[in-house]
């Protein structure tokens, strides 16, 4: 009895890509329930730096379905807003388990994030033609 094993062959780049494309709108959406959070602790300045990531993030991809020439400015933009809240997380992160948590967002959630920003961002093609 021969049985035959069918492997799933690895995605291709483009639908890899297109997977890619819907993660800054999802990220932005999944930081609203953490902003209420932060909101209701009255912690402002993370509520404005989170509130600048979730513009951030929504702009990057109203860019990249446009195909404007300028997604590639705003995704490096978008990356170093998230890469910077990762170090001040982790910077102003108090002993033990603050420090450890602020380690596991920054290593888990928000620099991952800022390294599909930068691939996307990299990514586009530029749609021929007026782009404004």
């Amino acid at each position: 009895m021969s049985t035959a094993v069918a492997f799933a062959a690895p995605p291709s780049l483009p639908s890899l890509r297109g997977r890619l494309a819907k993660v800054p709108v999802a990220a932005a959406v999944a930081l609203l329930p953490w902003l209420l959070v932060l909101a209701a602790q009255h912690e402002t300045p993370w509520v404005v730096l989170d509130l600048v990531e979730f513009a951030a993030l929504l702009s990057l991809d109203g860019l990249l379905r446009r195909r404007s020439a300028a997604a590639p400015w705003a995704a490096a933009a978008t990356a170093a807003l998230l890469a910077a809240d990762a170090l001040a997380d982790v910077s102003l992160a108090g002993p033990g388990h603050a420090v450890l948590t602020a380690l596991a967002m920054a290593c888990c959630v928000e620099l991952p994030l800022a390294v599909v920003c930068l691939l996307l961002g990299r990514g586009v093609r530029v749609r021929q033609g007026f782009d404004s």
